[in-house]
């Protein structure tokens, strides 16, 4: 009987090395923060599907998926080492700038709130908007200013004169887009450096270096609160379409913080209620994540992630000082009710 000849078998089919997702990455392009009041999950695949996609791959390009020796990173992906270094380099300024002479923190101050307008109209630029800077400039300095030596209505009284110098200044441009850039510049106005003057008249009484401790040590007790907790509990999403990574567990956090911190501040340094500590902890909680979105609104619809680029790990000056702003004035209207001057 003869025998059959052997038919070769077909070749294995090839398998397309599939793209390893990098974990680094944030998935909220609009959003500066470090991952603050977080802990949802990530879309990134889990590192054990990213082994065995990296198995799968021809030998060199898994060989480029190892781990490399970079600077550890934040899920938002940043360079935590040095975010942390810029931050305590910050807050050694502010401590040291109030407790030594107080019209330094007002000098240093000033400095961030000009950086933070020029940080502010040129992501606004990027949207299409052309706030004027220099009317802007030179009303952020009068606005301080005046906060420092009239009071409340000093600071009023600067921010309507910025106002009115903005609308006069864009006139110069022509009518094309003046309604947007007038309320671009107007915003920019109300947003820093008017919200900052309440930092300046926190600072005006003898006991201002107390005062301002008080609100930016609860502000920051509500970042690192919110962190912690939203990485340890976070599986409720608070504002997806705005910061995907915020959480109502990191919410609670940092409600948390703000009354551990703000209470012992309040009733030693200010001779407050043990109550007025946790208000003033809860209200600057609710105020700080408020700032933060509202930020975070605004660099999404721009379609970027941070305003600047000054501060390694964090971002610019306007990352930092989201929160800042509008506890500012929570601060000042609560301490005005809770410890008065």
């Amino acid at each position: 009987m003869p025998v059959a000849a052997s038919r070769p078998l077909p070749p294995l089919p090839s398998r397309a090395p599939v793209p390893v997702p990098d974990e680094r990455a944030s998935d909220d392009p609009g959003s500066a923060e470090p991952a603050a009041h977080d802990g949802l999950p990530d879309d990134a695949a889990p590192a054990g599907d990213d082994a065995r996609t990296a198995t799968a791959m021809p030998l060199p390009e898994a060989v480029a998926q190892l781990p490399t020796t970079e600077q550890p990173v934040s899920r938002a992906g940043r360079n935590l080492r040095a975010a942390i270094g810029v931050g305590v380099s910050l807050v050694a300024v502010i401590l040291l700038s109030l407790f030594l002479w107080r019209p330094a923190f007002l000098g240093v101050l000033v400095v961030a709130i000009l950086v933070a307008v020029v940080e502010l109209t040129r992501a606004l630029g990027k949207g299409g908007f052309s706030a004027p800077l220099v009317p802007l400039l030179v009303g952020a300095l009068a606005m301080e200013g005046l906060a420092w030596t009239r009071g409340p209505t000093g600071l009023l009284t600067g921010f309507f004169l910025t106002a009115l110098a903005v609308l006069l200044w864009r006139l110069a441009g022509g009518p094309v887009g003046y309604r947007r850039d007038a309320a671009a510049g107007v915003l920019t106005a109300l947003y820093v450096p008017f919200l900052a003057g309440f930092a300046v008249l926190l600072l005006v009484p003898d006991d201002g270096a107390v005062r301002v401790t008080a609100f930016i040590a609860t502000v920051i007790a509500s970042d690192v609160g919110g962190y912690a907790a939203g990485v340890l509990f976070g599986k409720h999403a608070m504002a997806p379409s705005i910061s995907p990574k915020k959480s109502w567990e990191g919410m609670a956090g940092s409600v948390l913080a703000c009354m551990l911190v703000a209470t012992p501040i309040l009733v030693l340094g200010l001779d407050a209620p043990w109550w007025g500590g946790l208000i003033f902890g809860a209200a600057l909680a609710v105020s700080a994540t408020i700032g933060d979105l509202a930020e975070s609104l605004i660099k999404r619809d721009l379609g970027i992630k941070d305003m600047g680029d000054l501060l390694p790990g964090h971002g610019g000056i306007m990352d930092r000082l989201d929160s800042l702003l509008p506890s500012a004035a929570a601060a000042y209207l609560l301490l005005a009710l809770l410890a008065p001057a």
